[in-house]
């Protein structure tokens, strides 16, 4: 019986134990202003608690991270309508009491499974302003999310309204009473891009980048400023999707009278899933696309260095480049055929253009309409370089009519520019459009920014609403290394085929111009052998009837005697 008492006693005490590791494992002590790594088990809730909050603390932001499934933060044990958030970057907000000095939080999984983020609780005083304090939209009465939507060409943030900030106790200000210079109508809003290292998709570049985000100085010093909103614009922003690329897009709301900021909740995106099998994070870089690009890649090298000196297969390239990309803006706006029968689609339109564009020059012999089809070719590459620059973020460009009439107006030009002097020209854009078509087919197996100089034209063609989005991107070591080989490919072989060509022909002539001139002299000149020669047709003709007719007997012949 002793024995038997303390075997109990002992299984008792495991019991207890246990059940106090597991309560541990369950709950979770934040320092104000300081990230805690939280894993969330599976059907388990954990409990967030923070305490010793000063008395100067007016209120509190709770965020969580995960790198891309879904967690729901919630007041209550039991998530509720209006007093949760699901999300990969959720938040909440609490006001606090005249004596309140701790405050805690509930963090499960809305399917049940586990999964593991970050998160840090950061402290607010009364002249804060009060980030989603006039929410009249989202279910949370002061919502301090952001809430982001993503397709292949824009990415859209949306937040609801702050409120100036207020005392532990006292009423909240009301949001829309008056407009006047004491009430929220004064705040200011600053929206921030941080990128992360290009093609790194792991969670802890994500966890790296969300220290250096997470609040108002850390957002400061280290993102991006994109634009500035006042409280009469529209809470909505768009940006240019980058597919791959990690940003991490921020919003501080700022009070200009007081001198005080606060910031919404943080969130991440990659412009692809992580959960799909067909397009998803891990899927990008498609084998299609790979096959197109590295030819794409090594017809433009040969492009770049003898382009003018063999122009019939110059000629098949630009015309390849033409036909192909004004055939996949027709195809993709007109139908919904999968992505790889459009791009075999499109390279067989190349294919023809460029086969058109070759047999054109061999049959007319117009040079002057050829260099204008590869002036034109330049002249959009010239024209996506501008707007790729911060010239393309400027107001007045995001309205299609301004932006296209410039657009067009800057790639006509260089062919009008170059017709007094029409191989330079040539040669030129033989080395610019070699040189970027290089730089295609190494995107195609790393990630670089410089693909957007025409992606962002070729999404506004496709895209009506895409011209509101911001399209600035990142220029990181990769893009410089890419911008260099550029340079030195294009100066290297527009220098190489000018030094080459000074002493020959402009142009050379066409095939068909020169067989109707041989043809038309040999006409003429009847000491060249060949003006008594029958023509093909009659030689045909003649073969023919040897073939087809037998020669008769003439009877018995004898030889003549001398």
């Amino acid at each position: 019986m002793p024995l038997k008492r303390e075997c109990l006693v002992i299984l008792l005490v495991l019991s207890w134990v246990s059940s106090l590791r597991a309560q541990d494992e369950n709950h979770v002590m934040f320092s104000l202003g300081t990230f805690q790594n939280v894993s969330v088990p599976v059907n388990g809730t954990v409990k967030a608690d923070v305490s010793r909050i000063p008395a100067d603390v007016s209120f509190l932001t709770l965020q969580f991270h995960t790198h891309h499934r879904n967690v729901t933060l919630s007041y209550t044990p039991i998530p509720l309508y209006g007093f949760s958030v699901t999300a990969a970057d959720a938040g909440l907000l609490t006001t606090l009491t005249l004596s309140q000095t701790d405050v805690s939080w509930f963090l499960k999984t809305p399917d049940g499974s586990s999964t593991a983020g970050v998160g840090v609780i950061l402290p607010y005083t009364s002249t804060d302003p009060v980030p989603g304090a006039c929410n009249q939209v989202f279910p949370l009465e002061i919502d301090p999310n952001i809430y982001l939507e993503y397709n292949l060409f824009e990415t859209t943030i949306t937040f609801a309204p702050a409120n100036i900030g207020y005392r532990r106790g006292e009423t909240p200000p009301a949001c829309d009473v008056d407009t006047g210079s004491s009430t929220r109508w004064r705040l200011v809003y600053e929206l921030y891009q941080y990128f992360l290292p290009e093609g790194d998709l792991s969670e802890q570049s994500l966890i790296s980048g969300l220290e250096r985000a997470a609040n108002v100085q850390n957002v400061r010093d280290n993102s991006r400023k994109v634009v500035s909103l006042s409280s009469r614009d529209r809470t909505q922003f768009s940006f240019s999707s980058l597919p791959g690329q990690g940003v991490i897009l921020s919003v501080i709301v700022r009070d200009p009278v007081l001198n005080t900021s606060a910031s919404y909740i943080p969130v991440h995106t990659y412009a692809c899933s992580f959960s799909s099998t067909l397009d998803g994070c891990g899927d990008l870089g498609r084998v299609s696309t790979k096959v197109f690009f590295t030819v794409t890649g090594l017809a433009g090298l040969l492009v770049c260095f003898v382009g003018h000196r063999f122009f019939k297969c110059e000629l098949f390239c630009m015309g390849f480049c033409f036909m192909a990309f004004v055939f996949f803006v027709l195809m993709t706006t007109t139908t919904a055929l999968e992505y790889d029968l459009r791009l075999a689609l499109t390279a067989l339109m190349g294919v023809v253009g460029g086969v058109a564009m070759v047999m054109s020059w061999w049959r007319f012999g117009s040079v002057m309409a050829c260099v204008l089809v590869v002036g034109l070719i330049l002249g959009f590459l010239i024209s996506s370089i501008a707007f790729f620059t911060p010239l393309g973020d400027l107001p007045v460009f995001h309205d299609d009519v301004v932006f296209w009439v410039v657009f067009v107006c800057i790639m006509v030009f260089v062919p009008l520019f170059f017709i007094r002097w029409p191989r330079e020209g040539n040669i030129i854009t033989c080395g610019m459009v070699g040189g970027y078509a290089v730089v295609l087919a190494v995107n195609a197996y790393t990630y670089t920014s410089l693909s957007y100089i025409t992606l962002d034209v070729l999404k506004r063609l496709l895209n009506h609403n895409f011209s509101r989005a911001f399209i600035s991107v990142p220029l990181q070591d990769i893009d410089f290394i890419l911008i260099t080989v550029w340079v030195v490919l294009g100066v290297s072989g527009i220098v190489m085929q000018l030094y080459r060509e000074k002493s020959r022909p402009f142009f050379p002539p066409s095939p068909y111009v020169m067989w109707k001139q041989e043809r038309e002299r040999r006409k003429t000149n009847v000491l060249d052998p060949s003006h008594h020669k029958p023509s093909l047709s009659a030689r045909i003709l003649g073969r023919i009837r040897q073939l087809t007719q037998h020669a008769e007997p003439a009877g018995e012949t004898t030889p003549l005697l001398l």
